[in-house]
């Protein structure tokens, strides 16, 4: 659509765009500055992270502090890389099985009929207002009475259910999937399992693409599993291991590098995986709204 021979939504830039431009330069340099002072953060010496006045930017970098971290591991016995390893897996493990549950259950809600679905729907959408705190006492007590206390499911289990992930793919299929689609499909053969596989995931993988990034950040930093559901040092997770490092050794200011060090090595991963699938993310958003 034009006026005056001015377009207005080029697919390049238009000297007319400038101040919208100019705008999101600004607000951009304000939302990225957080991210530019935990890198700086990190590599501060201890002469810098307690200067007054403070510093932004890093003056002269040093790694001290990430060598500080490893040792404070090797001095517990348990080595950083074994914390790595138990969260790596844990997550991966949530990542691949909570998107199976959640697409899995998003279909059957968007795209089948049977009795209770809209009970069942009801009952997804209020899990919504329940924080976790809330069910703490209940998971415990199923972790103890299944039998998988202190082992690698007790920090899997309880990170399944995603009502929001659900929530997420089933808006995504109630605008992408058309029912004319899948009555096709049905019409050459095709039954439930084989139209979600071939149909209805490749149309929504935009949204598959944000519920991984959501389970990522929820397993990734979760410290729930450590704190009450692992009693062996050898089976708790690295967030755990970064959130005790300062409070175990009993000194805010000597460890306050060290704890730079554990937010940038904690915070690395989430900013990656956000901007290799950040356009999966932006596109799911714009969906999952329109009706």
């Amino acid at each position: 659509m034009a006026k005056s021979g001015i377009t207005f939504n080029p697919d390049r830039f238009h000297k007319n765009q400038w101040r919208f431009h100019a705008f999101l330069i600004v607000l951009s340099l304000f939302m990225g500055s957080p991210i530019v002072f935990i890198f700086n953060h990190a590599f501060k010496p201890f002469s810098e992270l307690f200067a007054y006045p403070p510093t932004f930017f890093v003056r002269r970098p040093t790694t001290e502090n990430f060598s500080r971290l490893i040792r404070f591991s090797s001095e517990s016995g348990i080595p950083i890389s074994r914390y790595i390893f138990n969260s790596v897996i844990t997550t991966a493990a949530v990542i691949v099985a909570s998107l199976i549950i959640s697409s899995l259950a998003a279909f059957a809600l968007s795209k089948l009929e049977f009795k209770g679905k809209i009970v069942l729907n009801k009952i997804n959408t209020y899990s919504l207002m329940f924080v976790p705190i809330a069910v703490m006492i209940p998971r415990f007590l199923v972790l103890i009475n299944i039998g998988i206390y202190n082992t690698y499911f007790a920090h899997i289990i309880p990170l399944l259910a995603m009502p929001v992930g659900i929530f997420l793919i089933k808006q995504f299929m109630d605008t992408s999937v058309p029912k004319e689609l899948i009555e096709a499909a049905k019409i050459d053969g095709a039954g439930n399992w084989r139209v979600y596989w071939s149909i209805a995931l490749p149309l929504v993988k935009p949204a598959i693409v944000t519920v991984a990034i959501l389970a990522f950040q929820i397993a990734w930093a979760n410290t729930e599993g450590s704190n009450l559901f692992v009693d062996k040092e050898s089976l708790r997770t690295l967030p755990f291991y970064m959130s005790t490092v300062i409070s175990q050794q009993g000194n805010i200011v000597v460890t306050a590098g060290v704890g730079a060090a554990a937010q940038l090595i904690m915070f690395i991963p989430n900013i990656i995986i956000f901007i290799i699938m950040q356009n999966k993310v932006m596109a799911s958003m714009a969906h999952s709204g329109i009706k």
